[in-house]
This record gives C-alpha cells, structure tokens and sequence, in this order.
C-alpha cells in the first residue's frame, strides 16, 4: 500500500485514540480499553508532570483518574512485564512476557548466585520484601542498566525481570517483591509458551503499540533479541525472519508512506482504518515522552516535521528546551511543546515554559484555544491542582489561554 503523508497522520491519531483527545469513557473499563489496544503501555515512576503511563491514559480517557489504574495493578489485572522498557501488561498476557533475552538479568544472577540463593530464600520464606528488608552489603555495588546499585537489588529486578519475581506493591519508589505464584492465577503462571512464540508475541506487541512502525530502532524493539538469527542462540530465528513470518501470515502489511523512508507495518485489522481515516476534530493531548506515538523519533521528524528530544539526560546548558516537556497534538499536528510542573505542597501546577513550532501561531489557528483551554483543565483535574501559574515570561500564553473551571 502507498500511503500519503497527511492520510498517515490521520490514520496514527486516530488508532491511537487520539481523535479526539480523551474520548475513551472513563473508569477501569475504560483503562482496560486502552491496553487492549496499545497491548503495554511503558512505566515510569518520574512524577513531575505525571507518571509516564498516567499522563497515557490521561491523553485518552475521559477524567482520568490514576487510581482506576492502580485499583487494576492492586487487583492483578494489570503487571509489571519488561516490553520496551519496564511497562504495564494485561495480566492474561503474563505467559507471553515471561522470557527475558536481555543478557543483564542472567549475568547479574550468575555473577552473584549466593546472594540471589539467600534473596529466592528469605522472600520464599517471609513474602514481599524490598531492598531495603536486606542488609546493605558493604562495598558491594553493581552496574545495572547504567547506574551502581546495592547488589541486593539488582538482584531482586534480575529475578522480576525474568519472571521469577514479580511487584507485590510499591510504596513510592520502594518496591517490594514475592514470588510470582503468589501473585497471579495459577492458571496464568502454568501455561508454558514456548520461546519462539514469546518473541513472536513481544515483536507484534510493538507494532500493536504504535501502529505505524518500521524495521529499526533499538530503543524500539529491545528485549527482543537480535534482527539475524544468532547460532548461539538456535531457539531464536532472530527478528526479521519473526517479522516476514508476520507478513506472510497476513498478521502485518506492508505499507510505503509518502515522505518516509523503508516499509512501515500496519496491523491487519487495521488496514481499512488506514483506507479511510477520519478527519480529527479540534482537540488537544500533551504526550509524555515514552507515550507509543512519540516512540519512532524518526518519524515525528519526517512525518509530523517534528524534532523531539527528551532532554532528562542533556546537560543543562545546551538543552534546546527543558528536561521534562510534553509535545503537544492539536489534531493530526504536533504544534508545541509544554513544560509543567506539579506542586503538590501548593497545590497548582507552574508552566515553567512554552514552545510553539516555528509555523504554528496559536492565535491564528482554528478552535485550538478553546482546545488548549479544555486540555489544561483536564490537566488541572487529573493533577487534582486548583489553580494555574504561568512564569512572568509567559504573559502572552496566560491571557490567551486563560482556563476557567
């Protein structure tokens, strides 16, 4: 299929249920409808602007409130799987998630068997236990995903990252684990998959994810081994003959996107979204930086002329923008950028700045103002914030966009 540029937009905002903005009806059904499009939705526990799979959720369900999501994580209907970084999984998928191809969590395991032999005890023994219910051993640090860390808990993520653990509950950024069959159905935690069906199943979930990917980016398809078969590893063909299976099943098509380069992927089911995608309405989402639409940086820039840099890890001095900023979609365009910032002692959220795309004027455009207006209220209600603060600098923004309850 060839596909025109602005057909694609289209097509992205609306699978992604972005068309328009917070429009899946509210509650834990609602949630649920979400993941059982997106498949997983990625964790993390940064909570300046919102916690990354918060701020997902908020940009499509309607009034939604984190603990919908936490009431389904703390019923087990919702865990925590490693798929494009640590992410939420309905938990009916467990079997498909319990592989781990990263190196890493085996290497850590290896490398330190007499300490994982007395962690596996004592939590066998004792229930759910954090890092901090061991006694820190002196000296004893290891590298784990690029930061040191007490060997006690990078023991315990190694044994949740290959599904011999899992999270019982997090108090704040202090997680505590127990065994996996104590926390999911029995059910659940017999059925076996076999290796290869894993791959198969975490490499469409990505595409299921996104909607619109391509072959590269390992930021994209981590954790799911190598793109060509490796003789070390025979069980795994490697990604590019699990992709081509795909298509010639018929699960994946290929498609050619005006303005971008090599084949993207749509999902079967979705191909005649893809034929005819509705015009979206005026509508405003801010996307926090691992939501699935943002995943492909590559395609914001050729396909939505958009240049995004999550800045966390840029040195103050030559960030272009600010190290937690939020892009901002106003139908099938990214027009801005949005930095905020939750004060829960004050109870108000601070815009620290606002950055509009060079062809975009805010002020010319057709029903984004009352969009925008209507997204920083529903921003305001899910940081449970009664009020809006705008930097001196921002007078413009703040006379324009003015909210009113």
């Amino acid at each position: 299929m060839d596909v025109a540029a602005d057909v694609a937009r289209r097509f992205l905002v609306t699978r992604q249920m972005l068309a328009p903005a917070r429009s899946v009806e509210g509650g834990s059904d609602g949630v649920l409808e979400v993941f059982r499009r997106l498949g997983s939705i990625q964790f993390d526990p940064l909570s300046v602007a919102g916690r990354n799979h918060d701020l997902v959720l908020h940009a499509r369900v309607a009034g939604y409130d984190p603990a919908w999501c936490d009431a389904l994580y703390q019923r087990r209907e919702l865990f925590e799987a490693y798929n494009k970084g640590l992410s939420l999984v309905l938990t009916s998928e467990f079997p498909w998630f319990r592989a781990n191809l990263g190196v890493s969590s085996r290497r850590i395991l290896a490398e330190h068997a007499d300490v994982a032999e007395q962690v596996l005890e004592r939590v066998r023994a004792e229930g759910p236990l954090s890092a901090l219910d061991f006694e820190r051993r002196r000296g004893s640090a290891v590298d784990w995903f690029g930061a040191p860390t007490n060997v006690v808990r990078a023991v315990l993520e190694a044994y949740a990252a290959t599904g011999v653990l899992g999270l019982a509950r997090r108090d704040g950024n202090r997680r505590s684990y127990d065994l996996i069959e104590r926390l999911l159905p029995p059910g659940i935690v017999a059925r076996k998959i076999p290796l290869r069906e894993q791959i198969r199943h975490k490499l469409l979930s990505r595409y299921r994810a996104h909607g619109l990917l391509g072959i590269g980016g390992a930021d994209i398809f981590g954790g799911i081994g190598v793109a060509k078969p490796d003789p070390e590893r025979p069980e795994h063909p490697g990604r590019t003959a699990l992709r081509e299976e795909l298509v010639e099943q018929g699960e994946l098509v290929p498609v050619s996107v005006e303005g971008v380069r090599g084949r993207r992927f749509v999902l079967r089911e979705e191909v005649e979204l893809l034929n005819a995608p509705p015009e979206p309405p005026p509508s405003v989402a801010f996307l926090p930086p691992f939501d699935p639409l943002v995943w492909d940086r590559g395609l914001l820039g050729s396909l939505f002329g958009f240049d995004y840099v999550w800045e966390l890890f840029v040195p103050p001095a030559i960030r272009r923008w600010g190290w937690y900023v939020l892009p901002i979609l106003f139908r099938d365009r990214l027009v801005g950028r949005i930095e905020p910032r939750i004060d829960r002692v004050r109870g108000s959220v601070r815009v620290l700045n606002l950055w509009w795309e060079d062809s975009f004027d805010p002020r010319r455009v057709e029903g984004f103002v009352d969009a925008m207006q209507a997204a920083l209220r529903a921003y305001l209600l899910f940081t449970t914030a009664s009020r809006l603060e705008w930097v001196p600098h921002l007078g413009m923004e703040r006379r324009l966009l003015r909210t009113r309850p």
